[in-house]
């Protein structure tokens, strides 16, 4: 089953339009039959992960413990539990797993998820393979893609930009679909 890293803030409430527009993503991705994966806490990876769980989804939190040791474990509605070590390590194992990724509106976590899966996709023709969709959704992730793509050169082409919840799923399940299944 192919699965979908969702990055975003930690921060926003249910109060918030982005937890709305996170449930959404999760619950659109489940309906899809896509494992939804995220960095399990709070915030938007929680709106995410009760999204795709109330739809009958499958939830992965890669969780940072002795980054965060603050935080009292997932979040509610997460399945599995995959503890790093290292910031690093989460968001490399978040964005190895996946075979697609979106990015909500966020602050510096989200923004370093986002860039380490613009890398990535940079990379993967390197290793003779397809470039995982990666999505943007929200304005300050689309204003930052440009800047990105404007500043220092980046590849724009390898991130979409997203009017919505159901286009980002769209982008993200149309193109794993169109990708040759690994198990044969």
């Amino acid at each position: 089953m192919a699965v979908v890293a969702v990055f975003g803030s930690s921060t926003v409430t249910p109060s918030d339009p982005v937890w709305a527009q996170a449930e959404t993503v999760g619950r659109l991705l489940a309906e899809a039959g896509l494992v939804v994966a995220n960095g399990g806490y709070g915030g938007a990876m929680e709106a995410v992960s009760c999204g795709a769980r109330k739809a009958g989804g499958r939830v992965i939190g890669v969780t940072a413990p002795p980054v965060f040791p603050q935080r009292q474990g997932v979040n509610p509605c997460v399945d599995e539990e995959i503890p790093a070590r290292t910031i690093a390590e989460r968001i490399h194992r978040l964005v190895d797993m996946a075979d697609g990724w979106i990015a909500l509106d966020g602050s510096i976590g989200t923004v370093t998820e986002l860039m380490v899966a613009w890398n990535t996709a940079f990379v993967a023709p390197f290793r003779g393979v397809d470039p995982p969709p990666l999505v943007v959704l929200g304005e300050s992730m689309a204003r930052f893609v440009q800047a990105a793509a404007s500043l220092v050169g980046a590849d724009a082409g390898l991130v979409r930009i997203a009017g919505g919840p159901e286009e980002a799923v769209r982008i993200v399940r149309e193109e794993i679909g169109r990708r040759p299944d690994p198990s044969g």
